[in-house]
């Protein structure tokens, strides 16, 4: 496990120099992202017990959940793929509060990091992606 942690900080730390369209901050993942591949890592790594995605049919949560949180859809700004990266790999980073979770500063979110390969993380970015849609801001009349 934890050769498989080392190989995925490496590789982010490579990618997070290389330059790119999709995000602002120069941070790109590979082309080759499976969004298929991708669904079924959300699945089988548990994503889908509290995240839901637009559009997208995916097995009921077990349990009693706490959180349940609508990934993609129509949004104003552009999910990148930092974005998308840092959320699964440091959900901490931009906490949002869910009512009945409490009012701590880090996440409910599981520590990924030791269970997600490189690969899982491409195509869990990729199917996420896929589901996202861009639209205007609805503009304001003075």
């Amino acid at each position: 496990m934890e050769l498989r942690s080392a190989a995925l900080f490496a590789a982010l730390a490579i990618l997070a120099g290389c330059g790119g369209q999709r995000s602002a901050s120069g941070f790109r993942l590979p082309e080759n992202g499976d969004p298929d591949r991708g669904k079924a890592a959300f699945v089988e790594l548990g994503c889908h017990q509290c995240h839901s995605v637009a559009g997208v049919e995916l097995p009921p949560p077990s349990g009693d959940s706490k959180i349940s949180l609508g990934l993609g859809g129509r949004v104003h700004e552009v999910r990148t793929d930092g974005y998308l990266v840092a959320s699964i790999i440091h959900p901490s980073h931009k906490i949002r509060r869910y009512p009945g979770v409490g009012d701590s500063d880090e996440s409910p979110m599981p520590d990924y990091t030791n269970q997600m390969t490189v690969r899982q993380l491409v195509d869990v970015v990729a199917f996420l992606q896929s589901h996202y849609e861009v639209v205007p801001a609805p503009s304001t009349m003075y």
